[in-house]
């Protein structure tokens, strides 16, 4: 930290150039360059270096027991496998979710406008690397003028030259905090487009969910059909009440109206889907299916593997490397600055010996200044840019442990949820044979109509658990993959060097494709 406006290093020597006297041009220009250019280079790199914050991660996850093998239809991310590393969703086998989920990179708003934010983020790099190099003007002038009768014209070209040299790391520290911020957006792209994608396939399958929970209501309301039929000839043949009848009346009525309620839930879901591809709602209509029986296992690594893999951790940890930078610029304001300076041209009438000697003229200036006091103001944003980086080493290290946590999640929900539907398809089992029983002790007049009822209520309630466990074991696996980065790692993210070179990102590359729906 620092007291007063005392600088934190000792202060470089000031630097100055003397006028050197010649003619006919730019010499004295290139060779002041020459002078002060070694120096610029050799500029010292005031504040600190930036270093990766410390972690704590475990050395496995708690309810990751033992490693799974990778199932054969999954294939783990490979840094330089760039076609399959983002396809994590081909794990589903799912040709329909598969071409959904394409479309996002198509037309999805959201995702279009970050795009245009790492666009905006890569072109500041552009803008601060811009500083190392010195500003060139041209002034080219012509007059005409009379004096005493006599008409002149002179003619002016005049160039001129301006540089401040980066000698204390001004320059490129502030590169450094703009590349950071650059890949910080890059990685925030990324984080946003997985986030859609995982909205989209939970989405879908919980439209499958209500396709297969109106499916199982419509042969519900079939079973039942026939359940007021034996009612009603049990009823004609005098060995059944009136009320068994209107009983069983009232419970294929509950049910077809429950069937059709469920239609509205599923054309809501499409609407999001269509949203989500940045589509009309209108232009949309997914053929009716079923949600699968189970989903694919999601192989998980070491925990140590997530801070590699999991874009909202590499977003977190650039911004703590760009703040990082920030402090080496705040620090470079206690440095004095050195501006350099040239001017030269011709001028002269262009009829009478335009390019001679005599025409010529030319400067060379260096200057430098240094803030001797300003009320403890450069102070204080150091001090702010270094609670902003504490902040960031926060966030970071928070964002590292929530990604821990959702991971855990996962995996818990993957094992007590398999665990689950097989315990809930027993019970499915069990409560059909009570059925099947309670209506034929209900024919042979042995059990009143009541029992049946309620046979086929908690049947009903078993099989519809048993669809909503199933859901959930493909929106866990969902949550799960999201939780382990998808297919992303960051070798994704552009380089240094590549932003400075405006190398686009896969998806930046304008409107792809559109997929046949």
């Amino acid at each position: 930290m620092l007291d007063g406006d005392a600088p934190p290093n000792p202060p470089a020597p000031e630097l100055g150039l003397a006028r050197i006297p010649g003619r006919g041009g730019w010499a004295p220009v290139r060779l002041a360059a020459t002078g002060i250019l070694p120096l610029a280079l050799a500029g010292c790199l005031v504040g600190p270096d930036y270093a990766r914050p410390t972690v704590e991660t475990p050395p496995a996850f708690k309810e990751g027991g033992a490693r799974p093998m990778p199932p054969r239809n999954w294939r783990p991310a490979r840094p330089l496998d760039e076609a399959e590393r983002g396809d994590w969703w081909r794990v589903f086998r799912d040709p329909t979710l598969d071409r959904l989920i394409r479309l996002i990179d198509v037309d999805n708003q959201n995702l279009r406008a970050q795009v245009a934010a790492y666009r905006q983020a890569r072109a500041l790099v552009q803008e601060a690397r811009a500083q190392l190099f010195p500003t060139v003007l041209g002034a080219p002038a012509i007059t005409r003028a009379s004096t005493g009768g006599i008409e002149r014209t002179t003619v002016t070209l005049q160039g001129s030259a301006t540089w401040e040299p980066d000698l204390f790391g001004r320059v490129r520290r502030t590169i450094e905090s703009d590349v950071a911020a650059a890949q910080a957006s890059a990685a925030d792209l990324a984080s946003v487009r997985l986030a859609l994608q995982t909205q989209l396939a939970t989405a879908y399958y919980q439209l499958r969910y209500q396709e297969s929970l109106q499916s199982l209501l419509e042969r519900t309301a079939q079973a039942y059909q026939r359940s007021l039929t034996i009612a009603q000839n049990q009823y004609n043949a005098g060995v059944a009440a009136r009320s068994d009848v209107i009983t069983a009346q009232t419970q294929l009525q509950t049910t077809q109206a429950n069937a059709i309620a469920v239609g509205l839930q599923r054309a809501n879901l499409e609407h999001a889907i269509a949203t989500l591809i940045g589509r009309p709602p209108s232009e949309l209509s997914l053929a009716r299916g079923s949600l699968p029986a189970r989903p694919p296992t999601v192989p998980v690594s070491l925990p140590s593997d997530l801070l590699e893999r999991r874009p909202d951790i590499a977003l977190a940890e650039r911004n703590v490397q760009s703040q990082s930078a920030q402090i080496g610029v705040a620090v470079a304001a206690f440095y004095p600055t050195v501006t350099l300076s040239a001017s030269g041209g011709i001028a002269g009438d262009p009829a009478r010996n335009f390019f001679s000697a005599a025409n010529t003229f030319w400067s060379v200036a260096a200057s430098g200044s240094q803030v001797l006091f300003d009320g403890g103001a450069r102070t204080a944003t150091l001090q702010a840019v270094q609670a902003a980086y504490d902040a960031a080493v926060a966030t970071y290290r928070q964002t590292v442990l929530t990604a821990f946590q959702q991971v855990e999640n996962g995996l818990a929900g993957q094992r007590i949820l398999a665990r689950q539907q097989g315990a809930q398809e027993l019970a499915v089992q069990s409560s059909r044979r009570a059925v099947e029983i309670a209506l034929n002790e209900y024919r042979a007049g042995t059990q009143n109509y009541t029992t049946v009822v309620t046979a086929q209520a908690l049947e009903l309630n078993n099989e519809v658990s048993a669809l909503q466990v199933r859901l959930n074991r493909f929106t866990n696996a969902v949550s799960l993959i999201g939780a382990i980065g998808g297919g992303w790692d960051t070798s994704s993210l552009p380089s240094g060097e590549a932003l400075k070179q405006f190398t686009p990102l896969p998806i930046d590359r304008g409107q792809a494709p559109r997929v046949d729906e």
